[in-house]
């Protein structure tokens, strides 16, 4: 039987450096969340996200995102079938345990806006049809930061709302880079990655992640960072509702792939700025003021942590 252990180290061999990143991806998929890669072009976000994939038996779909991509080029469509006589049903690549939607930025709003039933109800409806999604079902989505680009959209709210979590990828230190330069650098093409685990080892993992116990205090504690959030004058746009509910997800998972079957606070603050940052947006004062990063850390410095909370 495989072990979370071993499906990290099989990640970990192929990607360098990426160990927190990889992990977070896993709390996601035990989750059935999804994640958003943003960094600068040539950082690795589409080979994290292959890797990744690649690790786990189950359908693994991309899509290239540009604005010239049509909802129905994601969602699919139904056609006219002249020999047949007949309306043919044809599944987009949503239909899919991984979805890589690379670049998503670069889309237009109405195709960015074709994921947003998927990502929130694991179904895609095509023509007035409801069809659902396999499980489990994660949307990967990549992204360069849009300050640097020209021709992209900005992802709305709503549909940021929808990531479980956002990953923002730093270059690599010195000596990680100089590994993968000894690596790699005389080995042209992807970067391969065995697989590991199929898609009843996932449901397995993340049943087993549903009963880590979150004593009523750390509960308690993750409500008090939301909704201060909610009124920090430096915030325009707080936590909401489902912000604190993928935290709370998020922690048990997090636990569960320490090997733990009860979370602690320590858990809380490891998840909490991926979870949290691309939910929140700043003030007019904010902006000129302090970064939403500083902002976050100053409100999780305020709350004090429980102190037992175990079980």
């Amino acid at each position: 039987m495989v072990t979370i252990k071993e499906f990290k180290d099989e990640l970990n061999r192929a990607v360098i450096g990426r160990e927190k990143e990889f992990d977070l991806m896993l709390i996601a998929l035990l989750q059935e969340g999804h994640v958003l890669l943003e960094s600068v072009p040539g950082s690795g976000k589409t080979m994290m996200a292959k890797s990744f994939a690649n690790a786990f038996k189950g359908e693994f779909k991309r899509v290239q995102f540009t604005p010239d991509v049509l909802p129905s080029d994601v969602t699919g469509i139904r056609y006219f079938n002249p020999q047949l006589q007949e309306f043919i049903l044809k599944a987009g690549p949503v239909s899919s345990n991984i979805l890589l939607a690379d670049e998503i930025n670069r889309a237009t709003p109405r195709t960015q806006s074709s994921l947003l039933e998927s990502m929130e109800e694991k179904q895609v409806t095509i023509d007035g049809e409801t069809m659902e999604l396999p499980k489990p079902f994660m949307v990967i989505a990549t992204q360069n930061p849009i300050e640097s680009q020209q021709g992209t959209f900005p992802l709305p709210a709503a549909q940021l709302d929808r990531f479980l979590f956002k990953l923002n990828i730093d270059y690599p230190t010195f000596e990680e880079e100089h590994e993968i330069l000894k690596q790699y650098g005389e080995k042209p093409g992807d970067i391969k990655t065995n697989t590991v685990i199929d898609a009843d080892t996932v449901i397995r993992w993340a049943a087993e992640a549903h009963t880590v116990k979150v004593h009523e205090d750390i509960e308690k504690y993750i409500l008090k960072i939301v909704r201060e959030t909610r009124e920090h004058p430096f915030l325009e746009l707080g936590l909401s509702s489902r912000a604190a509910l993928a935290i709370l997800r998020a922690t048990r998972a997090k636990a569960y792939i320490e090997g733990r079957d009860y979370a602690t606070p320590d858990d809380v603050k490891a998840i909490i700025a991926p979870a949290a940052l691309h939910r929140m947006e700043l003030s007019t004062e904010g902006v000129l003021t302090k970064s939403i990063e500083e902002v976050l850390q100053e409100i999780i410095s305020s709350i004090p942590a429980p102190l037992e909370a175990t079980v």
